[in-house]
Formats: structure tokens, sequence, C-alpha cells
């Protein structure tokens, strides 16, 4: 059965989110009402990862600086 499915676009698979994960069918597009539903569920989803990505940036920015002032992470220096 097809479905939908709206994730974040995260580089590490286990930092993505599931926002929506719904099977379809035609008779979901078939009419007004219930198309309509399904595009409304899918517009929110996509809104929150959205949001998601917006909130993860702004973390990644904020602790770029704090990285670079106290150097790499303990496991980077193992790995040399």
């Amino acid at each position: 059965m097809p479905r939908i499915i709206v994730m974040t676009d995260e580089t590490e698979p286990a930092q993505r989110s599931v926002l929506l994960d719904e099977y379809v069918q035609s008779v979901h597009l078939s009419c007004d009402h219930s198309a309509t539903q399904l595009l409304e569920r899918v517009g929110w989803a996509v809104g929150d990862a959205e949001q998601a990505a917006r909130r993860d940036s702004q973390a990644a920015s904020a602790r770029a600086p704090l990285a670079a002032a106290h150097g790499p992470p303990p496991a980077q220096l193992l790995n040399k």
C-alpha cells in the first residue's frame, strides 16, 4: 500500500524524526473533504519538519563557537 512519509532531513539517521507516516489510497483523494484533510496533515508535518530544521540549525550555530574555543571532542582526539 502506498504511504506518505514526512521526516526531518538530518545527516545522521539516528537523529531523524518521522513527523508523518500514513498509508494512503486513491479513495483519500476521491472527494474534496478527504483530499483537503490529507493535504492539511501533510502541511502540518512539513511545517513541523521545517521548524525542527531551523531549531537544529540554530542549536548547531550556538555550539560552533563553544566547540572552537574548547577544541575537538575527546573522541576525535583518540582517532588521531
